[in-house]
């Protein structure tokens, strides 16, 4: 059955603003935590050249991403596979770039230590770790809205809420990333450019 996101459609296009110039034709992009299969539908109509491979961990959303890709008949989006991040296994597979939007602060922290360790072992030499949602950002105010979502974030799960974004560049550099942008989105959100080594993938 198929699921809706309200704010996918509110965020999609400024995430592919930032994303698009990342990828070089014929990138092959692991998404993490796919949900309802909105994003997977858009980004894939959006990028013809890029192959899109959806994924989850939950039942429901495998099967909400097949029925927005059933319907939406892209040759260039590929059936989801089960990946749960929390695992750091995506496979053997060899992806240029991996995108997870709105998962870290909605799960256990070992879920971001696991998608982190999983992309450095399942990125080519210069892939794109591409991660979007709010964050705790030194020197900066913290939004009011972000504070009241991550009261309500910890209130329905202690282990989840807003990461802190120099908390999560740590885990990366220790995985052999690079921080290469940090860019300020609509809603009081970020895009996160982590890269692996220095390559650039072209765009």
């Amino acid at each position: 059955m198929k699921r809706h996101a309200p704010a996918t459609a509110r965020n999609r296009e400024p995430i592919l603003s930032v994303l698009r110039p990342l990828l070089r034709e014929g990138a092959r992009v692991l998404e993490i935590a796919g949900g309802s299969g909105e994003h997977a539908v858009f980004f894939a109509s959006r990028m013809p050249d890029v192959i899109w491979q959806p994924s989850d961990v939950d039942p429901d959303g495998l099967a909400s991403i097949e029925a927005h890709r059933a319907e939406a008949a892209l040759p260039n989006l590929l059936a989801p596979i089960v990946v749960d991040a929390s695992r750091g296994d995506f496979g053997e597979i060899a992806f240029d770039a991996i995108v997870a939007a709105n998962m870290i602060h909605i799960a256990p922290w070992a879920a971001c230590e696991g998608l982190i360790r999983g992309a450095g072992r399942a990125l080519r030499e210069g892939g794109v770790l591409f991660l979007y949602g709010p964050y705790r950002i030194t020197g900066q105010p913290f939004a009011p809205s972000n504070a009241a979502f991550d009261e309500s974030l910890r209130a329905r799960d202690p282990a989840w809420g807003v990461r802190e974004l120099d908390a999560v560049t740590a885990l990366a550099e220790a995985e052999g990333f690079a921080r290469e942008a940090v860019v300020a989105m609509p809603a009081n959100n970020h895009s996160v450019v982590l890269r692996r080594g220095r390559v650039h993938l072209g765009g």
